[in-house]
C-alpha cells in the first residue's frame, strides 16, 4: 500500500526554470562585479545604499515574515554594527572593510542577552519592547563622548585610502553581502529548520507539540536577523563616512524596512528585493518633498495592503506563478489514485 502511494506523487521543490534562473543570477552577479571598472562612482554609491536597504529589510522579513516576531527595534543592531565598525577602525586600527564583518558578529552576540529581555514579551508588547531597547542603545551612545556623543563623529580610518579604491571596495563588499545574505536565507528556508520556522510562525504551541524546539529556533532567527542588521549598518556608514546616534538608531530604519517588505511581499525573499528598489526610486526622486514624501509612502503602503494584500511580488506569484527563489514544497500527483 505504501509503495503504491509513493508512486502516485512526488514532492517538488523547484521549477523547470530554476536552473536557468540560477545561471542567469551567476551571469548578473559576474557582470555586476565588473561595474567599478567602467561605471561612474555615483552608480556604486547608489548600489551600496540599495544593498543596505535590502539586507536590512531581508533580515526583518526573516524575523517577522517567516518567524512571526514583529520587531520595531531592529535599528538597535543596525546602529550597534555601525558603531562597532567605527570603534574598531578609529581606535583599534582594524581595516574598516574587515570591521564590517566584526560589526555584524558583535550585533549577533549582543542580541543573545537582549533576547532574554525581548522574549519575555509577546505580540504588541514584544514590538514596543524592542523599540524601547533600541532607544536605550541610542541614548547610551549619545552619552559616549569617545565617539562624539550626540553630535556623532567621522570615520577617520579610511583617510589613507584614495577615493576610487574606497568606493570600489565598498561596492564589492556590498555585492558580496547581498549575495551571501540571499544565499544564507535561501538555504535556511529550504532546510528542515525553515519548515520548523514556518510551523512556529503559524502555531507555536502545535509546533512544540511536534517536537520542535521553539525557543531555540526563535533565538537562532533573532541572532541571524541581528547579525544581518549589524552588517547592513556597518556597510551603510562605511559608505557615508559619518555617524551619529540619531542617524544610526533612528526608528525610520525599521519603519522603512516594514514599508519595503509590505510593498514587495512579506514571507518571500523576493519581497524585500522588490520593496527596496521601489523605496530607493521613491526616495531618489521624491524625498525633496519632505512631509509630502512621507505621506506618499504611507498612502502607497495603505493602497498596497488594501488591494495587494500579499505585496506586489505575492500578487505576481499568485497570478503567474513567478518565483525567483523557490522555497516552498509542492505535492505533485503523478497518477490518479489506484483502486
Amino acid at each position: 500500500m505504501n509503495h503504491i502511494l509513493e508512486n502516485q506523487f512526488t514532492v517538488q521543490r523547484g521549477h523547470s526554470y530554476t536552473r536557468f534562473l540560477f545561471g542567469l543570477a551567476v551571469v548578473v552577479v559576474t557582470c555586476a562585479a565588473s561595474l567599478p571598472l567602467w561605471a561612474e562612482s555615483s552608480w556604486m554609491h547608489e548600489f551600496v545604499q540599495i544593498a543596505c536597504y535590502f539586507i536590512f529589510a531581508l533580515m526583518w522579513n526573516l524575523l517577522a515574515g517567516y518567524g512571526g516576531m514583529v520587531s520595531i527595534g531592529q535599528q538597535a543592531f543596525f546602529g550597534l554594527g555601525a558603531y562597532t565598525m567605527l570603534i574598531s577602525g578609529n581606535f583599534f586600527g582594524v581595516n574598516p572593510f574587515v570591521a564590517i564583518a566584526i560589526g555584524g558578529v558583535v550585533a549577533g552576540l549582543v542580541s543573545i542577552p537582549v533576547s532574554r529581555i525581548a522574549f519575555r514579551l509577546q505580540g504588541g508588547y514584544f514590538a514596543i519592547g524592542t523599540w524601547v531597547i533600541a532607544e536605550v542603545f541610542r541614548l547610551s551612545f549619545s552619552n559616549f563622548s569617545m565617539v562624539g556623543g550626540g553630535a556623532g563623529t567621522t570615520l577617520t580610518a579610511l583617510r589613507g585610502i584614495d577615493k576610487a579604491s574606497r568606493e570600489s571596495w565598498t561596492y564589492w563588499i556590498a555585492l558580496l553581502c547581498v549575495v551571501s545574505s540571499i544565499a544564507i536565507v535561501f538555504v535556511f528556508l529550504r532546510s528542515k529548520r525553515g519548515l520548523a520556522l514556518l510551523a512556529i510562525r503559524d502555531n507555536p504551541i502545535a509546533a512544540e507539540s511536534q517536537g520542535i524546539a521553539v525557543g531555540s529556533m526563535k533565538l537562532a532567527v533573532y541572532v541571524v536577523a541581528a547579525f544581518g542588521a549589524g552588517l547592513a549598518g556597518a556597510l551603510y556608514f562605511v559608505g557615508n563616512l559619518r555617524i551619529s546616534p540619531d542617524a544610526a538608531f533612528s526608528v525610520n530604519w525599521t519603519a522603512f524596512a516594514i514599508f519595503m517588505v509590505v510593498i514587495g511581499g512579506m514571507g518571500r525573499i523576493e519581497g524585500p528585493l522588490i520593496g527596496s528598489l521601489v523605496f530607493w526610486l521613491l526616495s531618489k526622486f521624491f524625498s525633496d518633498f519632505g512631509a509630502w514624501y512621507l505621506m506618499g509612502l504611507g498612502a502607497l503602503a495603505i493602497f498596497t495592503t488594501t488591494y495587494f494584500k500579499q505585496g506586489l511580488w505575492g500578487y505576481a506569484q499568485q497570478r503567474w506563478g513567478w518565483s525567483l527563489f523557490p522555497t516552498q514544497r509542492r505535492l505533485v500527483f503523478l497518477a490518479g489514485p489506484k483502486t
